[in-house]
């Protein structure tokens, strides 16, 4: 490639990279900024200064990059390129915002998750995105020139920002206002910023949990409380709260209560923090399972999914360890996290036995792979993780069927219960989250609170008890921040922190 052989200005290289990442991955930018404007000679000027900025922007950040640290510098392009290609795909693909939530997702993330994205238009965003533009970052050769030089284009190119930006100055407050959306579409700035954002913000929290009030006084009542953590489950779909489809045909007939309630956040680590915890506060009090640990229960955490807030319980137990346990149990589904839950319970010897099961069935975008075969009673149904490319029927019966088999799940927990008569038996099923399903364009979750659609707020909150003389309060809605008081009064323990008005038990 003759080409190639001849040395080119790193001014010229650098120009060259930034009209291409401007004009191939800020597509969703100029889109967000194009219907976020009221049109008219002010709006041209709006987007013909925001190509020029982010033209400026991604030109010194590739200049500086490989004048500095050379073909380190080249290294660090060729992530961000690859960055940029994923984030593109992510975008277009599930219309997400890259937010500081958002990134916290991406990094706790498991593989078996991550996997669930690849697709072939996937690798051809990386190809098209990052592998081929590589061949031109990694195989032009460079003329750096001198420091005189450097300086002088670092120089040029901050006083044509600092010109474009105060020539703006009467759009900063239509700016700062549409900032977050705006911003969160900025690649790389997007996910570079908010993963530092999301790193800060845990190192700040990242202090041991507070303790909370000792417990005064426990019941002595034999009783068994069994806490199912649903995976962005939105109460819509469930027959129980009016969907025509019927998504909920075992607890039906459970004579389980459905109260509404809405989550405190569109992603998976706040939901579990909040159904878990006392107070609706940044700080990470002592959790419901450590509590009632301290309080001399008896307390397991089975899971297939991630994101909770520590537990201090030996009887930890992924999917992994059960199948190792149960090894003729199917581990590909959420039923694995029942293997030996009723001789468990009938092992323990404590006299308040405390199971949460944190499960995976309602997490896109495969929701077909989320259930067995027998639980597909609606078809047809999507079978791609690309959700934009199907039909709505398909996604939602996708969706629903994983539904009925979450309803499965929780009705085979009352079962168990109920096999067991010597003890008072409660199971309480919530969701992190709920989910979008296309409205708007959006799928899934992670969407900034704020602004989330209530697809993605509204969830189920499940309720069964064995034990005739307690009652459901007809509450009109509930939250996640019920779970920690129903609790603590299902099991009769007396605490400082218990919150009356927090607790959905009443007794007849």
């Amino acid at each position: 490639m003759r080409p190639f052989r001849e040395k080119i200005s790193l001014a010229i290289w650098s120009l060259t990279l930034s009209v291409f990442t401007v004009a191939v991955f800020h597509g969703p930018f100029f889109r967000q900024l194009r219907q976020s404007l009221e049109g008219g000679a002010n709006g041209v000027i709006l987007t013909v200064s925001a190509a020029v900025l982010l033209l400026v922007l991604d030109f010194l950040l590739y200049y500086l990059l490989v004048y500095l640290f050379r073909f380190v510098g080249k290294c660090i392009v060729a992530f961000t390129l690859f960055g940029d290609a994923v984030m593109l795909y992510f975008v277009n693909t599930y219309d997400v915002l890259v937010t500081d939530e958002m990134m916290g997702n991406v990094i706790h993330t498991q593989y078996s998750e991550a996997s669930g994205f690849f697709s072939w238009t996937f690798i051809l965003y990386v190809l098209l995105g990052c592998v081929i533009p590589c061949i031109y970052v990694f195989g032009r050769k460079i003329r750096y020139g001198s420091w005189k030089r450097f300086l002088g284009t670092v120089g040029t190119s901050v006083v044509l920002l600092l010109a474009v930006a105060f020539g703006n100055m009467k759009n900063w407050p239509w700016i700062d206002r549409n900032a977050p959306v705006l911003g969160s579409l900025l690649a790389p700035w997007s996910y570079t910023v908010n993963t530092f954002r999301y790193l800060g913000a845990e190192k700040r929290k990242a202090v041991e949990e507070i303790p909370l009030p000792d417990v005064t006084a426990v019941s002595d009542t034999r009783d068994v409380c069994v806490l199912v953590i649903g995976e962005s489950a939105r109460q819509d779909h469930f027959s129980l709260y009016g969907y025509p489809k019927e998504t909920n045909p075992y607890t039906s007939r459970d004579s389980v209560v459905a109260l509404k309630a809405d989550a405190s956040a569109t992603y998976t680590m706040a939901g579990v923090k909040a159904i878990l915890e006392p107070y609706d506060k940044d700080e990470l009090y002592e959790i419901l399972p450590n509590y009632l640990q301290r309080a001399g229960a008896d307390v397991s955490w089975r899971t297939s999914n991630w994101g909770e807030p520590p537990v201090h319980t030996e009887k930890y137990y992924h999917k992994s360890d059960l199948k190792d346990r149960f090894p003729e149990e199917d581990d590909r589904y959420d039923g694995i996290l029942l293997a030996g839950l009723r001789e468990d319970i009938l092992a323990s010897e404590a006299d308040k036995v405390f199971i949460v099961i944190h499960g995976y069935t309602n997490h896109g975008p495969a929701y077909n792979t989320n259930y067995p075969p027998e639980f597909e009673v609606f078809t047809p149904v999507s079978n791609t993780v690309e959700m934009s490319k199907v039909s709505q029927e398909e996604l939602f019966n996708a969706y629903d069927n994983s539904i009925v088999y979450q309803d499965w799940i929780v009705h085979s927990v009352i079962g168990t219960l109920r096999s067991i008569p010597d003890r008072r038996g409660c199971v309480l099923f919530v969701s992190d989250h709920g989910e979008s399903l296309g409205e708007n364009n959006l799928y899934m979750h992670g969407v900034p609170f704020a602004m989330a659609p209530r697809e993605q707020i509204e969830i189920p909150f499940v309720v069964w008890t064995s034990d005739p003389s307690l009652r459901v309060k007809p509450l009109e809605k509930v939250g996640q921040h019920h779970v920690f008081h129903s609790v603590l009064d299902f099991f009769g323990i007396e605490s400082p922190v218990f919150d009356e008005t927090m607790c959905i038990f009443a007794e007849n």
